[in-house]
C-alpha cells in the first residue's frame, strides 16, 4: 500500500486532507515543526503519525504531499526527489482527488470556513459527504456522493480546482500583500467561475458577484429583490434566527438556524440553494441547519462567571463588523467588548480607517500589538496608529489582560488571525488567580 507522507502536516488544509485520506483507509503520516498547533489534536486522536522534520522520514515507495509553505529546497523534498518519488503540492493533489466526487467549492473573501462547515453538516444529514474545512477539520466518508471543500483565493490557490459547483459568498479586497486592488481580486474569482462545471451559487447582495460571467447557471441568493433565493421575514429569538425562503418570488419554506447575524442567514441561504438545486430532502436540510455545532475559531463561546468570552478568527473589517453584529443580536442587553489583534502590517496599513470604523461598533475596545508576518517589513506603523483613530481604545498585553474583569455582565470578543488566543488564556488565568469562575 502506498504511504502518503505530508510535509507540513500541521497546516490547516494539510491536516484536514490527511484526516480525509486516513478515513478512507489510506496509510498516512507526516512531519512538521515540533511546536504545538491546534490542528495536530485531530491528527493525534486519529492515530496519524507526526514526525519532526528529517530527511530520514522519506522512504522508497512513498507519495509526498507538500505544503505550500515549504520550498523545493526543503530537506525532505530534496530527499524525495533524489529517490525519484512523486512530490505533489497540496492544491494539485486535492484538485485531482476531487474528480472522484460531486465536488462543491466554497469560496469568498469572508465566510468560507463557516459556510463549508455548515454545508458539509447539512449535506451529510441527507447523503454520504466527505469534507475538508480550513479550520483543520477533514473527514473522508467511504462511498461519498459529495466532497465539500474550502477553496481559498489567496495567491489564486483556488485555480487548482475544477469543481462541479461553487458557492461564492462575496468578493472583497483582502490579502494586500498579494492582490493589488479589488479589480485584481475580482479577476481571480472570474477565472475561478469559468472553471466550474455544473453551477454557481452566488450572493446577489454582494457588490461584485452579480458581474461574474460563467458558462454554467448562476443562482443568486440574498435579502434583496431579484435574487433567485430570497430570505424574508427574519425573526431573532433567544435560540436562533428564523426566516422564510422565497424561490423566484414564490414561498418555498421556513428555516431556522441556531446562530445570529445577517451573514449567518446568508450562509444558510447559500446552503439551502445548493441543496435544493441538488434535490436533497428538505426535511434533512432543515434538521442539518438546526443541529450544526459550528466550526473552530468562529464565534466559539464559553460562559465564565458573569461574562461571555468568545474566540473568533475575524481579521478583516468586514468580519469584525459581522462578529460584533452577531454578538449584539444574541446578547442584546450586554456590553460588547472587542479585544483585537491586527494580523500583518500590510493589512493593518491598508485598512486602518476601516478597522477603526468596524471596532467603533463595540462599546469598549482593547488593542494588542500587531501580529506581523515573516514575509513583510514593519515600517513605521504601530498599534498606536490604530488606537489614535478609535476614541477611548486601550492597549492590552498578556500582563494587563486582567483589566477586562471590570466589564461585568459583558461579552468579550477576542478577535484575530495571529496568536490572539494567548491573550484569552492570560485573561482566563487571571480569573482563576482571583477566584472568578
Amino acid at each position: 500500500m502506498t504511504v502518503y507522507h505530508f510535509v507540513g502536516i500541521k497546516g490547516s488544509g494539510m491536516s484536514a486532507l490527511a484526516q480525509v485520506l486516513h478515513n478512507m483507509n489510506m496509510e498516512v503520516q507526516g512531519s512538521d515543526y515540533e511546536k504545538h498547533f491546534f490542528t495536530q489534536i485531530a491528527l493525534e486522536e486519529a492515530g496519524i503519525k507526526i514526525l519532526p522534520f528529517s530527511e530520514e522520514n522519506i522512504k522508497p515507495g512513498m507519495t509526498i504531499i507538500a505544503g505550500n509553505a515549504f520550498p523545493d529546497t526543503h530537506p525532505e523534498i530534496v530527499r524525495a526527489m533524489e529517490l525519484g518519488l512523486p512530490v505533489i503540492r497540496y492544491h494539485k493533489f486535492l484538485g485531482d482527488f476531487l474528480k472522484n466526487f460531486t465536488s462543491v467549492a466554497i469560496t469568498g473573501a469572508h465566510g468560507k470556513t463557516s459556510t463549508t462547515g455548515l454545508l458539509a453538516h447539512v449535506m451529510g444529514t441527507a447523503k454520504p459527504t466527505s469534507f475538508l474545512i480550513g479550520d483543520g477539520t477533514g473527514k473522508g466518508v467511504l462511498d461519498s456522493n459529495y466532497f465539500v471543500f474550502e477553496a481559498c483565493e489567496y495567491r489564486r490557490h483556488f485555480l487548482s480546482y475544477y469543481p462541479d459547483y461553487a458557492i461564492m459568498t462575496n468578493i472583497d479586497f483582502d490579502h494586500p500583500d498579494y492582490f493589488a486592488n479589488i479589480e485584481d481580486v475580482f479577476e481571480a474569482f472570474q477565472t475561478m467561475a469559468l472553471q466550474v462545471n455544473k453551477g454557481i451559487i452566488a450572493c446577489g447582495d454582494d457588490e461584485q458577484l452579480p458581474k461574474i460571467q460563467a458558462k454554467v447557471p448562476v443562482i443568486f441568493y440574498g435579502f434583496g429583490e431579484g435574487n433567485d433565493f430570497q430570505a424574508k421575514n427574519v425573526k431573532v429569538s433567544e435560540d436562533g434566527t428564523a426566516f422564510d425562503v422565497y424561490v423566484r418570488n414564490n414561498y418555498f419554506d421556513t428555516f431556522k438556524i441556531p446562530t445570529f447575524g445577517k451573514h449567518s442567514v446568508l450562509n444558510a441561504l447559500g446552503v439551502i440553494a445548493l441543496c435544493q438545486y441538488e434535490d436533497l430532502d428538505p426535511t434533512a436540510v432543515k434538521e442539518g441547519l438546526m443541529t450544526f455545532g459550528g466550526v473552530k475559531r468562529r464565534f466559539s463561546e464559553k460562559k465564565i462567571g458573569n461574562q461571555i468570552v468568545i474566540d473568533d478568527y475575524a481579521h478583516h473589517p468586514t468580519e469584525i463588523t459581522a462578529t460584533i453584529d452577531s454578538a449584539r443580536q444574541k446578547y442584546q442587553d450586554r456590553e460588547i467588548v472587542a479585544v483585537f489583534q491586527p494580523h500583518t502590517f500590510t493589512r493593518t496599513q491598508t485598512f486602518l480607517d476601516n478597522f477603526a470604523a468596524s471596532l467603533n461598533l463595540a462599546d469598549s475596545v482593547y488593542l494588542c500589538d500587531i501580529f506581523g508576518s515573516a514575509r513583510e517589513h514593519q515600517g513605521k506603523l504601530s498599534i498606536e496608529d490604530l488606537q489614535a483613530k478609535i476614541p477611548g481604545a486601550s492597549l492590552i498585553s498578556e500582563e494587563t489582560a486582567d483589566v477586562l474583569q471590570k466589564h461585568k455582565n459583558s461579552v468579550i470578543l477576542f478577535m484575530g488571525a495571529g496568536d490572539i488566543q494567548k491573550f484569552q488564556v492570560a485573561y482566563e488565568q487571571s480569573l482563576k488567580v482571583n477566584k472568578i469562575d
